[in-house]
């Protein structure tokens, strides 16, 4: 029984598949006139869809961030490690900006200070965790005035104050911009309604 499915079938000249070779004529006018062999994958495809076939799935393609054409293929590794203007956050800060700008903004957000709580000194950003590793926890005599003792006296004294007084503030400065803006947007929409009433 074997033998008899092995001479059963022939391998078709235009896709190279095994077919019954009773319908081995049949078959190839048919693969030969609809179907076409893609010169990128060597898939076989109908004719009339080989264009869609190309674009959807070999076209070069253009990042949405930085417009830079690759590879399809490539593009989910360049928008997540590569592209300059992926998204990513400042080591220090947290905020979120362009991996272009993030040098830059590094160079500056590591200069800023922060006081010890343990030694009671500022300490750059950029350094705070290599000093957290050596800190003793012993104050060390800080030049400086005693107006700067006293203010990061007053900040430890007072933390949650600050922070909640900051955000209070912020929400007001928002409250009061959007109510601003629903005024202005209801006054200009009034105007508007009026004129359109008298024509």
């Amino acid at each position: 029984m074997a033998i008899a499915s092995e001479e059963t079938t022939r391998i078709c000249n235009h896709c190279d598949r095994a077919i019954p070779s009773s319908n081995i004529d049949l078959h190839y006018a048919h693969c030969s006139r609809n179907l076409e062999r893609c010169k990128v994958c060597g898939d076989m495809i109908p004719k009339k869809h080989a264009e869609e076939h190309f674009l959807n799935t070999h076209a070069p393609v253009a990042c949405s961030l930085c417009s830079e054409t690759m590879e399809r293929e490539i593009l989910a590794i360049h928008k997540g490690e590569i592209c300059p203007q992926r998204i990513v956050t400042c080591d220090f800060c947290e905020f979120p900006l362009p991996a272009i700008d993030l040098a830059e903004h590094q160079e500056v957000c590591g200069n800023r200070t922060e006081l010890c709580h343990l030694c009671n000194r500022y300490v750059r950003l950029r350094e705070r965790y290599n000093h957290e590793s050596r800190c003793t926890g012993i104050a060390e005599n800080n030049e400086g005035s005693s107006r700067d003792v006293r203010a990061a006296e007053r900040e430890q004294a007072h933390p949650r104050r600050q922070a909640s007084e900051y955000s209070r503030r912020r929400i007001l400065f928002t409250i009061a911009i959007t109510g601003i803006a629903v005024l202005l947007g209801s006054l200009l929409f009034q105007k508007k309604t009026d004129s359109s009433h008298v024509h």
